[in-house]
């Protein structure tokens, strides 16, 4: 393999850019697995639901942000783990653009940081609430 430190910039942001986005989608899958694995241990004897209705009554209301998700995921409940899973899917993409906010701080490249700080305050701002969004 290659000694990083030989290696071009590009080539070693290239591959740390291809670590954290696999590592965040390996994490995100054990998260979500464990979350079902949880889920369905503590539900295997109750009996299917009916599929001809999609009650809302079933999903804790924890699960409507993310703080609340956290604990909820904290707390070893299975639906927690999973929503926690999703969100760390969707952090993943935004650790990319924060990774590629620190690239462009090294490269002093003005313009690429202001645009990509433009996108990462619009992605962590749709996540976190997004209320202050148009339509939102």
């Amino acid at each position: 393999m290659d000694d990083p430190q030989k290696m071009p910039d590009d080539t070693r942001v290239e591959q740390t850019m291809g670590n954290l986005l696999r590592f965040g989608v390996l994490l995100a899958a054990a998260v979500t697995l464990a979350g079902g694995v949880v889920f369905l241990a503590k539900r295997w004897q109750e009996p299917p639901p009916d599929y001809h209705q999609f009650p809302q009554a079933d999903r804790p209301r924890e699960l409507n942000n993310v703080p609340d998700t956290i604990g909820f995921a904290l707390g070893g409940r299975g639906q927690g783990l999973i929503q926690l899973g999703a969100l760390l899917l969707i952090a993943t993409p935004i650790a990319r653009v924060a990774f590629s906010v620190y690239v462009f701080a090294r490269q002093r490249d003005r313009l690429y940081i202001a645009v990509t700080l433009v996108v990462l305050i619009l992605l962590l701002g749709s996540l976190l609430g997004g209320r202050w969004l148009p339509g939102g």
